[in-house]
């Protein structure tokens, strides 16, 4: 197989570091020194900085009302200020447990398959550093997420459990195409796949949160510190399925794309299992109904899907996948 572009690759890995931020802007910044504080050898844990829940504002929203499925349903319009704020804030809560599941038990999986070589493909050292520089990305972006969902329950006094809600759409899918997959090669490929759907279009599901203004500065803080990350990760995540793409026989590149189209359909729909846990959970009324009739309705979450279209236009097989573009 071609040696890959290590140039290119070098160009776009760097050192690990925290999540480039603007130094001006102060939740940003207090965003980054949340993580610092968390890591004991560094300097910056001595020092006395504004913490975040300095930053939040009782009056601004924890989740944009719009993105709620059932935000036009008569049950949820009916609902008083302070039960749909609590639903509000079960969304923020729920949002970032799914970006940490996507990360935990998805991405990071998937990359230390290619860091182990578990397709023995022998990568080259430059794309095992660049693949575990991504990883140690992932567990700040972990924290970053868990951070805001601690704020946001302290600040507004809710307990707002997870363990309430079932794992995300994408872990659950995930997990059933690992299962399905007929040998340990095809278990390696499906989770490649979904870990390159994650990493290329996570972008556009982070996007979702950082241009409303009317939400907590701490939370589209975080969403856009994230997002900066995955931007690189995305051409990070394409090179190597490039990479692998090219050393596979027909059979491996069929379960390949069988997994991508899963991973998307996964990635991209609504999770009508975690909004009906939270709605039981908090008693809504008519709480069936409400999630029959959203479900009814489909759609996607996530409409952009032009990376990983890219991706496979690229390497000759976007009409080969089985996918609703």
């Amino acid at each position: 197989m071609a040696e890959p572009d290590i140039t290119s690759l070098r160009a776009r890995l760097g050192p690990p570091s925290l999540p480039d931020h603007d130094p001006a802007d102060p939740v940003e910044s207090s965003v980054i020194r949340a993580l610092t504080r968390s890591w004991g050898l560094r300097a910056t844990v001595k020092k006395r900085e504004p913490a975040l829940d300095d930053l939040f504002d009782p009056a601004l929203r924890d989740y944009p009302e719009v993105l709620i499925p059932f935000h036009a349903h008569r049950r949820y319009r009916d609902l008083d200020e302070r039960r749909r704020a609590r639903l509000r804030a079960w969304a923020w809560i729920a949002y970032n447990k799914n970006v940490v599941d996507i990360e935990q038990f998805v991405v990071n999986p998937g990359f230390a398959s290619v860091t182990g070589d578990a397709l023995g493909i022998g990568p080259h050292d430059t794309v095992v550093v660049g693949v575990m520089q991504a990883m140690v990305d992932e567990q700040y972006h972990t924290l970053m997420h868990h951070n805001a969902s601690a704020v946001t329950r302290r600040r507004r006094g809710w307990v707002l459990p997870e363990s309430v809600l079932p794992a995300s759409r994408t872990v659950r899918a995930h997990r059933e195409a690992v299962a399905r997959a007929e040998s340990p090669r095809a278990e390696v490929l499906v989770r490649l796949a979904f870990t390159t759907v994650a990493e290329t279009s996570i972008s556009a599901y982070l996007g979702l949160l950082t241009e409303d203004d009317t939400l907590q500065p701490v939370n589209r803080a975080t969403v856009a510190l994230h997002r900066r990350d995955e931007l690189c990760h995305s051409s990070l995540a394409a090179e190597l399925l490039k990479i692998v793409f090219a050393d596979l026989g027909s059979t491996d590149r069929r379960v390949l794309l069988d997994a991508l189209a899963a991973g998307i359909v996964a990635f991209t729909g609504s999770d009508t299992a975690t909004w009906a846990a939270i709605v039981e959970h908090e008693g809504i009324p008519g709480a069936q109904e409400l999630i029959a009739e959203t479900s009814r309705g489909g759609g996607r979450v996530v409409q952009d899907c032009s990376a990983i279209r890219s991706l496979c236009t690229e390497l000759g097989v976007a009409d080969d996948l089985r996918v609703d573009w």
